[in-house]
């Protein structure tokens, strides 16, 4: 092969290595060129069932006669809560929790050198589930007349739920997917594209919050038990490409 046949040859094997290079790296930069959004919606809802726990207890050395005063009381509690108005299936009680009671004696170093047995407690838990969310409320805090009746008995304040949580989460999705596409438009009509197909997608954070509340948002996402009026929100992260 002379020379300048070796030269041409060369120069056209340069030219057909720099076109593949090319178009490698232009298909790269295609397929990397997408833009990645966050979608977010988000409502207000009211809660529509609330339960309420509380919880009696009765000690003495004796454990059966802890047992029959905690059964009277169990009685005392039912019946004050159906004069209430709430129907049988909407109570329920839990099983006896059986307690060792000690007394504790130590040494000048703290160090425990003894023990007393104080006797047994036997306590109980009652549990109201109620789509009345007034008649809970009322209940929660007039339980005090319990107390007065001589039923020793400890409360805590009502929670609250929403038993049509899936589907609203499933319209928030819904919502939320749209905003993500709206947003990836704006982006790429200001930069002179058009949005392509969508790559990837995923839920964010989906959150429950207390309305009108100083409630802070947590990455794991919040879930409010204390308010009726709630607000949700769920975010969708969501990855298109450009054209």
């Amino acid at each position: 092969m002379n020379k300048s046949i070796w030269i041409i040859s060369a120069a056209i094997a340069l030219i057909i290595a720099a076109f593949i290079l090319s178009g490698a790296y232009t298909y790269k930069f295609k397929q990397a060129e997408s833009i990645s959004v966050t979608g977010v919606a988000d409502t207000n809802f009211v809660s529509d069932l609330s339960v309420w726990s509380g919880t009696f207890s009765r000690s003495s050395f004796n454990m059966q006669e802890a047992f029959d005063a905690l059964k009277k009381d169990e009685a005392i509690v039912m019946g004050y809560l159906e004069k209430q108005g709430l129907s049988k299936t909407e109570m329920k009680t839990s099983s006896i929790n059986t307690e060792k009671l000690f007394s504790y004696t130590y040494d000048e170093q703290g160090n425990q050198k003894g023990s007393v047995f104080n006797g047994y407690k036997l306590s109980e838990s009652v549990t109201i589930e109620s789509s009345d969310l007034n008649k809970v409320d009322r209940i929660s805090r007039d339980i005090t007349q319990l107390i007065q009746q001589g039923v020793e008995l400890s409360s805590s304040s009502p929670n609250y739920y929403y038993s049509k949580l899936s589907n609203l989460k499933i319209g928030l999705l819904a919502k939320a997917s749209e905003d993500a596409y709206d947003r990836a438009k704006t982006i790429a009509n200001n930069s002179g594209s058009s949005v392509g197909d969508l790559r990837k997608a995923s839920m964010g954070v989906f959150q429950i919050t207390g309305q009108n509340e100083n409630e802070d948002y947590s990455y794991g996402g919040a879930f409010n038990t204390t308010s009726i009026n709630k607000t949700a929100t769920v975010t969708v992260k969501a990855e298109y490409s450009i054209k």
